[in-house]
């Protein structure tokens, strides 16, 4: 198990390498929730994550000729990239084996801090075996994403910048994925001040850390499904689970619509992008899934922002239709002059911004004397959606809601 002098001696190895990020208190989730909410906002760390740390120092440690003959590792992108800027700082040559499907940007970037990229898998585990091939015919040592005790221990330098940052907080909210960061996180809070709740969160798609700790053995999912790629992992490590057990007060999951709902308003309301594993803490606040008490001081650790923006389009367009700011429908009008303007009256009535408009009169699915029109509309609302969509059906017209 780790100890606070391996968090402390990491802290001094990696200070170099890596940045001591902002700790803030944010005013509007603190109005929204009752809480007093903090944001530890490791997504403006260098390589975009907080993954550089636990790198840096497990890359410290290696011994001469374990240098000399390189590292390799798997990652779904953060890891590789941190393993990436830490070997390069370290005159280390570094492969990297990354799951086929990565998001486009983070395989550029990990290239562009220097390693070789493999792309091998459709999934961290796939890509894992693949490494480990590597690992055995070149003679390289392989730095695990997450269960590895330097790795933990240099990602719990976090959890020592929010004690110093935020000495009086209550509860730390920390995504989990392989376990790597919670572990180091728990150690760093846990030791100094062990009355600290320590929240895990993770996607629901990706459940694997909760269900082994509700079962007390760490359990493997046949797969994973979540647009937060950064914790789509099918298991927890086995030395993380043991830290897991040891620190952890609760794990609990939010829904992918919850984490594109919370990236939309950390854009929006905190002019902050962070990627779908760093939404996940404050979901899991703004969505209440678990217990906190008004005023209690929480910290949600944003682990990081390298988010590829295809993704990120699709994910504000899903954050805008959970919050009734986005709405696509489609209706049958007659096919006469004068039909569309009648419906667009409703439209202005309810002040609804139209965005797109598809008129179709050679869909097979509707009369040959009528057309299809599917609108994409901006809203404000659940609420002016939902009277919007009443006043249209009150007025004769069957729609339907297509997103």
């Amino acid at each position: 198990m780790l100890e606070l002098s391996d968090l402390l001696e990491a802290h001094e190895r990696v200070r170099e390498t890596s940045r001591h990020t902002p700790l803030e208190r944010s005013h509007t989730y603190s109005a929204m929730t009752g809480a007093d909410v903090h944001l530890k906002l490791e997504n403006f760390q260098r390589t975009g994550a907080f993954k550089i740390r636990g790198a840096t120092n497990r890359i410290a440690t290696l011994s001469a000729d374990q240098k000399d003959a390189g590292v390799v590792t798997a990652s779904a992108g953060n890891h590789a990239q941190g393993v990436a800027l830490a070997a390069t700082r370290a005159g280390v040559d570094a492969k990297i084996v990354m799951p086929e499907y990565a998001p486009i940007a983070k395989v550029k970037a990990t290239r562009n801090y220097g390693a070789e990229v493999v792309l091998s898998g459709s999934d961290y585990a796939e890509a894992a075996e693949r490494a480990h091939e590597i690992e055995r015919e070149e003679n390289r040592t392989y730095v695990h994403a997450f269960d590895d005790e330097m790795v933990m221990a240099g990602q719990g330098t976090i959890g020592l910048e929010i004690l110093e940052d935020c000495p009086d907080l209550d509860t730390v909210v920390v995504p989990i994925g392989g376990g790597g960061l919670i572990s180091g996180i728990a150690t760093a809070i846990k030791e100094q001040k062990p009355d600290t709740r320590v929240i895990g969160v993770q996607a629901d798609g990706a459940s694997s850390a909760a269900r082994s700790l509700e079962k007390g053995e760490r359990i493997s999912l046949d797969g994973v499904d979540t647009i937060a790629d950064g914790i789509a992992t099918r298991s927890v490590g086995e030395e993380t689970f043991a830290h897991i057990q040891e620190y952890v007060d609760e794990i609990v999951t939010v829904s992918d619509p919850e984490i594109a709902v919370t990236i939309v308003y950390l854009l929006e309301r905190s002019k902050t992008m962070v990627e779908g594993a760093g939404a996940v803490p404050l979901a899991a606040v703004l969505f209440e899934a678990f217990d906190y008490e008004p005023d209690e001081t929480i910290v949600a650790a944003l682990c990081g922002g390298n988010i590829d923006l295809n993704t990120l389009t699709n994910v504000v367009v899903r954050g805008l239709v959970e919050t009734g700011r986005y709405l696509k429908i489609r209706t049958v009008l007659k096919d006469r002059p004068g039909a569309l303007e009648d419906l667009l009256d409703i439209f202005t009535a309810h002040r609804a911004n139209i965005y797109a408009i598809h008129h179709d009169r050679t869909s097979r699915d509707v009369n040959m004397s009528d057309t299809e029109v599917e609108i994409e509309l901006e809203m404000r609302g659940p609420d002016h959606v939902e009277a919007f969509l009443a006043d249209l059906r009150e007025a004769g017209y069957e729609v339907d809601v297509l997103v």
